[in-house]
């Protein structure tokens, strides 16, 4: 009986499997990369070869240029590669447009890796799908109880709402360029807005990729300061990062709304200074974690980054057997 540490094991540079002589998620170039989505703390450009699904490598090509790597696989979900006597598959996550769990075998042992992953229903991208394994490695950004995500209807709802309280004030909402303000857009169109939503031109590729993938995003336009308007009573989505810069000073006393599972610590909704916090999260909360480790049930779990603590407590007061891996180099999407 071969251990998971013979398939898939924590090195600097990322989880690798030896047998197969490739990384997952590597955080530096390496020659042969297997990679989860399309955010930059996992899928960085350099490596020599680089097997994705058809949509995470285009927003690689966008992110990083058509030369982001020396070859590229495009590999479906479902589709099985052989590499060196080692099967590897891609599964739905949930997370953001093409992210994929990378499911390992090798000798009759299956380990899979999530990358990030939300047990949510997201109009832009596939579900998640569970596979079983004998080792599920979990990503634990929200690994602790207190991260209880609220309903997505709800917090948009709160958009709305404040529009129609404040007509004469522009609404930004600070989304993520990649996943998340895509997402929030289609949420708002499902929520009844079908008036133009205005973008950051940090968006553009990204929104023009996406609507390329079908994803109906409905009338977008630039927030651009040419056409005089002052945006009063409008929605302009953009970076968070856009939302402290001068760039926001253009609009009409702007409501703050910034997207985020870190929205619900009211300190950090304080420490930036946002009028209206939004939990809004591409990540999996406590409950979907914990859901999905129950649904599993492997023969071992393995944490790779985030609250490490408290789903390892979880998986001892059930007799999970469980490590954490404290892989470095996964910074937290949601904070920008």
């Amino acid at each position: 009986m071969i251990r998971p540490e013979q398939l898939l094991c924590p090195t600097p540079a990322g989880l690798y499997c030896p047998p197969g002589d490739f990384y997952v998620d590597p955080v530096r170039p390496v020659d042969r990369a297997v990679i989860t989505h399309g955010h930059a703390d996992h899928a960085r450009s350099g490596h020599g070869s680089v097997l994705a699904t058809p949509e995470t490598l285009a927003i690689m090509a966008v992110r990083y240029g058509e030369d982001f790597a020396g070859l590229r696989q495009a590999s479906p979900y479902g589709e099985t590669t052989t590499h060196k006597g080692v099967e590897i598959s891609l599964a739905p996550a949930g997370h953001v447009m093409g992210s994929a769990q990378a499911v390992v075998r090798w000798k009759g042992l299956t380990m899979v890796v999530s990358g990030d992953y939300k047990r949510r229903r997201d109009p832009t991208c596939t579900a998640f799908e569970p596979v079983p394994c004998d080792v599920f490695i979990t990503e634990a950004t929200f690994g602790l109880p207190v991260f209880t995500h609220p309903d997505d209807a709800g917090e948009i709802a709160k958009v709305i709402a404040s529009i129609a309280q404040f007509p004469e004030r522009t609404h930004l909402l600070g989304a993520y360029a990649l996943g998340k303000a895509q997402r929030v857009i289609c949420l708002l169109r499902e929520a009844g807005w079908t008036r133009t939503i205005y973008v950051h031109g940090a968006m553009d590729r990204l929104n023009q990729l996406y609507q390329a993938h079908g994803v109906d995003l409905g009338p977008i336009a630039p927030a651009t300061i040419e056409t005089g308007r002052d945006f009063a009573g409008e929605i302009v989505v953009c970076p968070p990062s856009a939302m402290a810069d001068r760039w926001s000073r253009r609009f009409a006393d702007p409501v703050g709304a910034f997207c985020s599972g870190w929205m619900s610590v009211r300190a950090r909704a304080r420490q930036r200074g946002v009028e209206l916090p939004l939990i809004i999260s591409d990540h999996a909360d406590w409950n979907e974690l914990t859901a999905t480790l129950a649904e599993l049930a492997p023969g071992e779990v393995w944490i790779t980054h985030g609250r490490e603590e408290g789903l390892l407590r979880w998986c001892e007061l059930r007799g999970q057997p469980a490590r954490a891996l404290a892989l470095v180099g996964y910074e937290d999407d949601e904070e920008e």
